[in-house]
Parts: C-alpha cells; sequence; structure tokens
C-alpha cells in the first residue's frame, strides 16, 4: 500500500550530505510507489515552544505565528516521518529540535496523527557510530511514545566536507531502505 511520507530534514547546508541522503531515500521510496515529501525546518521559521497549552485553540497548530503551522497540515496527513539530519552537538539541529518540540501540540490539542511509521537518517563527523547514541534515543523514546513503528535506520559516519558521503556506501543503503518500505 502506498505510503503518505513526510521527510523532515535540519541541515542548513544546500546539497550537502544529507540532502544527499534524502535524495536517495526518496528515490527508492518513490520507486516502491510512495509519495514523499519534503520539509526542511533549516529554511524555516519555527520558534521554541513556550508551553502556553493554547494548541489548536485559535485555528492554528500553534498560537505562535510561525512556520510551524504550514508543517502542521503535512504532519496531519502522514502515513510515516523520517526525520533525516545531521548530528549537531550529539543531537537534531536546533531548527529541526524545535520543530520536533512543536509536535506538542498535537498532544494539547487532542489531535491524532494517522502516523503509523517512522525512520531516521542521520550523518556525522565523528569516524564512531557511538557518536549518534543520544540521537538515535530520542528518536526511539519519541516513536515509542508516539506508537510509531520505527522502520529503522541509516547512519553514516566519518562525513566533514560536502560530499564525502559520495565515498561511502550511505547512499546506497538509503535507497534500498526507501525500496524495501511495505
Amino acid at each position: 500500500m502506498a505510503k503518505n511520507i513526510l521527510v523532515l530534514t535540519g541541515s542548513p547546508r544546500k546539497n550537502g550530505n544529507t540532502a544527499k541522503l534524502v535524495e536517495a531515500f526518496s528515490k527508492g521510496a518513490q520507486a516502491a510507489g510512495h509519495t514523499v515529501t519534503l520539509y526542511n525546518a533549516a529554511e524555516k521559521d519555527i520558534k521554541g515552544c513556550i508551553n502556553c497549552n493554547t494548541c489548536f485553540s485559535k485555528g492554528t497548530a500553534c498560537s505562535i505565528a510561525d512556520d510551524f503551522n504550514e508543517l502542521a497540515p503535512l504532519v496531519e496527513q502522514a502515513d510515516m516521518l523520517v526525520f533525516a539530519t545531521p548530528l549537531y552537538w550529539f543531537s537534531f539541529p536546533a531548527k529541526l529540535k524545535a520543530a520536533l518540540d512543536k509536535f506538542y501540540s498535537f498532544l494539547i490539542g487532542k489531535r491524532p496523527m494517522k502516523v503509523s511509521e517512522c525512520a531516521l537518517l542521520a550523518c556525522c563527523g565523528a569516524g564512531d557510530a557511538a557518536a549518534f547514541d543520544g540521537l538515535v534515543k530520542s528518536y526511539q523514546i519519541m516513536a515509542n511514545f508516539s506508537k510509531w513503528q520505527d522502520r529503522g535506520t541509516v547512519l553514516v559516519t566519518g562525513l566533514h566536507d560536502k560530499d564525502d558521503i559520495l565515498a561511502t556506501d550511505g547512499l546506497e543503503r538509503a535507497e534500498a531502505f526507501g525500496r524495501s518500505l511495505a
């Protein structure tokens, strides 16, 4: 069955390693018959959640007028969320984290999400995959809390410069992962 997949990315680097990873995943997922929508939080104005608890009470997901209100309808329409990110200080980049924090609005606004699955695509400069431990744990806790089936991760280490991913098997793994989604 075809899925509506929303890829949320947080990389501020244009056409960098994360973007190439997303492109490869998307190519595979589209070849498998899925629809893929990309939302790059790094290019958006998304402010941090202030815990005002007025979510969805004023006609928008968030009472703060920012770009999360264009993201929320995309989240509501998605069957699957894919988080694609560079590793920044062992976690998500700030703009992507701000968007993720505002998922709180669905809980407070009592808006069920139809999302049932998720995945993580991530790149880092470190040579040791243990650098991803904090990011992966946060992702797993979000998935568990939200009752999303974790479909897996593609993690690529040792990427410092813009095209370093081209010298790894990361793009092949990402495309194969996208193709494998049933």
